[in-house]
Parts: structure tokens; C-alpha cells; sequence
């Protein structure tokens, strides 16, 4: 692990000892719900056609601001509106402009399984999205050894968090596979250098074993990218950027899935 990724991951964990200095793990545990499982974040990606993750973005480090000012109950509404099967809030302050608040907003505003997208370190992070109303994590390959990968993993599960592990690479695939990963997300953008190589899944795609779910991520800006990903047998795709930028989020989704608006 080395540039971009290295920095976030690094004041990740600065962000993430600060607030358990405030308030401790075991505080923030007593709050979890007994039978916290709700809204079933990878069953929401296996419907019939390919489903979307709609992301709520205001910026990238890539691209800087993207919609700095976007109100979370607007733009989440609007997806669940269009028909998106699930919500991606990005949660990381610092390079993306997102907070815990967007999260605790997103779940008080729709119905749909929501994915709390941050560089997920630390079971801190598992239990204060839980809280906020996830329904599933991102968990980064490259930002985690195997070890902390499979045991984020396990822990997840036991508060009812789904898990959509981010691979790069078929080296990264291998691992995730090895702990048991069961939600794939191929990310066609290489965290080190911000590059995107749109053939990334459907190169990964092959390797994936059957029953898994596999998510493609970055790089989507168009129906043409759409229909090109399900019929290689894609199951779902995250697309934030180019839903963001749009006026009009909802008729984005529909301009993505090829589906038709009623207004």
C-alpha cells in the first residue's frame, strides 16, 4: 500500500482514535440493536436485469468538488424514486466531503438498503455505521491484511452489516475469495494513481466463482456501459459521479438503466 490509498487510510485511523477517545467501543456497542438486521443490502442486488448502487457523492480526489452543496434527503429520494435497489453514502470527510450525518439523513429519508462507502480500518467504524443506519460496508482489499480483512468481515456479520469487499487486481480477488468474501466489488479506478481502466470487471468477472455477487465500480457514465456490464453477467454496478453531476438525479438513474420516467 502505498501513496493516496496509504494517506487516507493513515488519517483514517488518526479520525478513528479520536472519536474512541471521546466515546469508547464498548459505549458505542451498547447502542446496537439486539437483531439490528433490517433491510438486506446483498439481496437487493440479485434481482432480475442489473441493479444499482446510486451514489450520494459531493467530491472525489480525483475530480475535487463534484456537488458540494447537494442536500442527502434530495438526492436520495430521487434514486430510490428512479429505481435504484440500493444507496451508497459516502461517509469520508476529508478527500470526499461526506460525514456520519449524510449516513444517519440517507436512512431517515428512503427505504433502501444503504452501503456506508469510507476506508473501513477498524470494528470502531463497523458498529458507529451500524448505528447510523447501514445496512452493509465497503471493505477495501488493498487497505487491509488478510487477517483484519476476514475478521472485519466476521464482525460485520454479527451486527447484521453486509460486506461488499473492493478488489483491484486478480491478486486481490484471490484474497477476498480466501475470506471468504461473498459481495465483489471490482473497482476499475486504481486507488494509487486515480487511473480508471473500464475493462477491470469484466477481466476480474471471469475469476469470480458462481453464487458470488459481483458489483462494478467506476468509471459507468452511460447506458452503453450499462448493457455492456449485465451482458457480460454483471449482477450490480456503483455509479456516483455521473448521477451527481446531473440536475437532475432521477432522471440520470433513468438515462443510466434505459428505463423510462413518468414525469
Amino acid at each position: 500500500m502505498n501513496g493516496f490509498l496509504e494517506e487516507v487510510v493513515e488519517r483514517t485511523r488518526a479520525d478513528v482514535a479520536a472519536r474512541r477517545e471521546v466515546v469508547p467501543l464498548e459505549a458505542l456497542q451498547e447502542r446496537l440493536e439486539p437483531a439490528p438486521r433490517g433491510r438486506p443490502f446483498s439481496e437487493a442486488l440479485v434481482q432480475e436485469g442489473i441493479s444499482l448502487i446510486a451514489e450520494m457523492k459531493r467530491a472525489s480526489p480525483s475530480k475535487g468538488p463534484i456537488r458540494p452543496d447537494a442536500t442527502v434527503t434530495d438526492i436520495v429520494q430521487a434514486y430510490e424514486a428512479a429505481g435504484a435497489s440500493a444507496c451508497s453514502v459516502l461517509t469520508e470527510p476529508h478527500w470526499f466531503g461526506g460525514s456520519l450525518d449524510d449516513l444517519v439523513e440517507a436512512r431517515a429519508a428512503c427505504e433502501l438498503p444503504l452501503l456506508r462507502k469510507d476506508f473501513i480500518v477498524d470494528p470502531y467504524q463497523l458498529a458507529e455505521a451500524r448505528i447510523a443506519g447501514a445496512d452493509a460496508v465497503l471493505l477495501i482489499v488493498a487497505a487491509l491484511d488478510p487477517n483484519d480483512l476476514a475478521s472485519l468481515q466476521d464482525q460485520a456479520g454479527e451486527i447484521g452489516l453486509d460486506c461488499l469487499v473492493e478488489v483491484h487486481d486478480e491478486e486481490e480477488l484471490e484474497t477476498a475469495l480466501e475470506c471468504g468474501a461473498e459481495v465483489i466489488g471490482v473497482n476499475n479506478r486504481n486507488l494509487q494513481t486515480l487511473d480508471v481502466d473500464p475493462d477491470t470487471a469484466l477481466r476480474l468477472l471471469v475469476d469470480a466463482p458462481a453464487g458470488s455477487i459481483v458489483v462494478a465500480e467506476s468509471g459507468i457514465t452511460s447506458n452503453a456501459d450499462v448493457q455492456r456490464l449485465e451482458e457480460a453477467g454483471v449482477d450490480a454496478i456503483l455509479v456516483g459521479e455521473a448521477l451527481m453531476r446531473e440536475d437532475d438525479p432521477a432522471s440520470a438513474v433513468h438515462a443510466l438503466l434505459g428505463t423510462r420516467s413518468d414525469t
